[in-house]
């Protein structure tokens, strides 16, 4: 697991506090219960803070799964 994933599997656990909760590349909204709009806010402004960086809403457009959420922060961070 990339330290990028891991770091995002963190938050999403903490933001659910469910310390089981399987997080994958694929794993998408839908995919777990109660991640809403507002869920996907506090993720964002987590991950944000975490690896420092921004999303703009042409980011934001992109993230359909954990994966790509990945992909954008590393692509922001150099990693």
């Amino acid at each position: 697991m990339s330290d990028v994933l891991a770091g995002i599997t963190d938050i999403v656990r903490t933001t659910f506090d469910d310390p089981s909760l399987a997080v994958t590349p694929q794993t998408r909204a839908a995919d777990v219960m109660g991640w809403d709009s507002v869920a996907m806010v506090e993720i964002i402004m987590a991950v944000e803070e975490r690896f420092g960086v921004r999303f703009g809403s042409r980011d934001m457009d992109r993230i359909g799964c954990v994966g790509d959420m990945v992909g954008l922060i590393e692509e922001k961070t150099g990693k």
